[in-house]
Formats: structure tokens, sequence, C-alpha cells
């Protein structure tokens, strides 16, 4: 199965500037993320760089690298600009893989391109895995999706979704959650990759930011909100938040020296 995998990396992130080249081990982050989706197995890696200084990079570990528009105001829309430039057949696997996830296993990026292959139905995919503790359930860098019965998206949201409204009797709820059960619970966190099919990402890229995207600062919900579907795969593999601070930054440098 041939499947390429497109990595849009922004230097000056906002919570975070430059941490697409923050060093872990030796190595930049970016480095790091492309390796996994090297070990995917996919027929293609590329980079879509904002910056000469990420080609740079990029080029002492022989990755294979491009200079995109400064102008994108998402990792979709740069991952299209690629895909528009590299002519890709309209149901060719596109995965995009977030530059700040350096610890995704490359197993799951390689089911998101199967679960794709397997339907032709499915034009956009991603995953989630469930929520076990209540400071992830309140945490807003973690993004949480509801999902319907056939495992298509409902809503992703920064907030604690879905709202148990007995919540609302617990003293200490808006500290982190504070005497919630989780166990008697199904929240989900959204795992940050994504499956296209090649010719919906013309499609996106022509329609302009949503409300509910700017307020959250979400791009998927431009999908949503233009009445596209994005299935929702559950996974059991446990993957750590993509790194949005430095604190973040941390963790991830403490998890690869430990393992």
């Amino acid at each position: 199965m041939d499947f390429t995998v497109i990595i849009p990396a922004r230097l000056n992130s906002t919570r975070l500037p430059r941490k697409v080249l923050s060093d872990i081990h030796g190595k930049p982050m970016i480095q790091h993320v492309y390796e996994r989706a090297v070990e995917s197995g996919a027929s293609r890696v590329i980079i879509a760089a904002d910056n000469e200084e990420i080609i740079s990079a990029c080029e002492k570990f022989h990755a294979n690298a491009c200079l995109t528009s400064i102008e994108h105001q998402s990792g979709t829309e740069r991952i299209a600009e690629v895909v528009a430039n590299e002519g890709y057949d309209t149901d060719e696997i596109i995965i995009g893989l977030q530059a700040d996830e350096p610890l995704m296993p490359p197993q799951l990026i390689r089911q998101l391109a199967e679960n794709l292959a397997a339907d032709e139905h499915v034009k956009v995919g991603t995953f989630s895995e469930k929520i076990t503790n209540s400071a992830d359930l309140f945490n807003p860098n973690i993004v949480k999706v509801v999902f319907n019965y056939r495992q298509y998206a409902m809503y992703f949201s920064r907030a604690p979704i879905p709202w148990d409204r007995e919540w609302n009797k617990l003293s200490g709820i808006r500290d982190q959650g504070s005497g919630i059960d989780m166990d008697s619970h199904s929240h989900y966190r959204h795992i940050g990759i994504y499956g296209y099919r090649a010719g919906f990402l013309e499609t996106y890229v022509n329609w302009p930011p949503c409300q509910s995207e700017l307020l959250e600062s979400l791009e998927q919900l431009r999908i949503l909100w233009n009445g596209f579907k994005i299935h929702v795969g559950v996974t059991d593999l446990h993957v750590p938040a993509g790194i949005d601070t430095a604190e973040g930054l941390e963790v991830v440098r403490k998890f690869l020296k430990k393992h």
C-alpha cells in the first residue's frame, strides 16, 4: 500500500516559538518526527516548511523538505500546497503528521493510512484515545473529541466535552475536575494526526476559516462546519500529547532519555 506522509513545520509557533528545531538528545524535534514517519513504511515523507532555517536543518539529516508559503493559517493548508505542487491523483492517501509529535507510534501512522485504504468513502480520518484522568480532561492543551456510533466526529474542543450535568453539583469542579470519577465516563482525546484523500485537500483550501475554528484554534472544525465528515478511530496505544509548551518539551526529553 502506497501513502505519503507530509509534515507541516512552522518556525514561529505561537505558544513555543522555534519548537520544531528544539534539541532533543542531539537531534532537532523535526528529525524525530521525520524518523517516525519513515518507520511507518510510507512511500514518501515530505517536510513542508515555512522557513529556510528549517530547510537547512532538514538537509543535515537528508530529509525531503520544501519551502511553502508563510501565509497559511493551518497545517492542512500547508499540506494542501505540497499536494497541489506534486500533482497527486485525487484518491491518493496523504497522512498529515504534526511537527510537534516526536513520539507518534509509526504503526499508528500506517494504521491510519490502512483505514482510508479500506474504505474509499472516507475522505478524512484521524485517531483518538480514551481519557483516563480528569487533569487531561480539563487541560485546554489536550483536544477532546465527541463522535457518533458510526465513529464520525460530532465536535472537537479544548473544553471538557461531553459535559455531565451532574458535575455542576461537585465542589472543585472548576479546579481540574476535582471529584470526578473518570471510570464511569467515556471521554476521548484527539490525537494530532490526519489522513486525507488528496482531492479533498483541494476542496478544503477553498473554504474560508470558520468562527468555531478561530475560537478554538482547531483547523479540523472547518471540515465539520462545511458539512463534511471526519472518521475517528480509537486506539489502545498510548500516544503522548504533542509538544505545545516548554514543560511539554521537557517531558518528552525525559521520556526519551528513559526509554
